[in-house]
């Protein structure tokens, strides 16, 4: 149903929203270490000893895959409902303010701070957000500016 569908018109600047929860298991952040960032402070407690983290934290890269499963499932929360959009062009200022440690539980908030209709592209605009993720303790643990293209309304 077309209705359902959020578009880049339905979108304003100041418009905010909160999503997840989402908690991190030791296993997971393990795995996505060992796959993806495979430096010891991330892989064991007993690397991580000797550095400033004193125990094992969570990737910064699985921080951010986690906000975009939790975003994605947000946008997508209710049956039938999607968002129009046409992917990311980028992200600004990524900040990873403190550790996250395995356990943690994370959650988000995203707001619309600008948006501006394609003048090449009348199908798309562009929509920057700033997000943060808070830890268990609503302590930010990550912000960031992810840039999007959205499809505007068919007419």
């Amino acid at each position: 149903m077309a209705d359902d569908i959020i578009y880049f018109e339905d979108l304003t600047v100041g418009d905010s929203f909160d999503f997840g929860p989402i908690t991190v298991t030791r296993e997971e952040a393990v795995a996505f270490a060992a796959e993806f960032d495979p430096q010891p402070f991330h892989l064991s407690d007993e690397a991580a000893a000797s550095t400033h983290f004193g125990t094992i934290s969570v990737s910064g890269w699985h921080t951010t895959a986690l906000f975009m499963k939790m975003f994605v499932r947000a946008m997508q929360k209710e049956p039938g409902r999607q968002a129009a959009s046409l992917g990311a062009m980028g992200v600004d200022e990524l900040r990873w303010l403190r550790p996250v440690r395995p356990g943690d539980t994370l959650r988000g908030r995203n707001e619309v701070i600008d948006k501006k209709a394609s003048k090449s592209r009348p199908e798309m605009g562009i929509v920057r957000n700033k997000v943060t993720l808070f830890n268990q303790q609503d302590e930010p643990v990550l912000t960031m500016i992810p840039i999007a293209m959205w499809r505007t309304r068919p007419a």
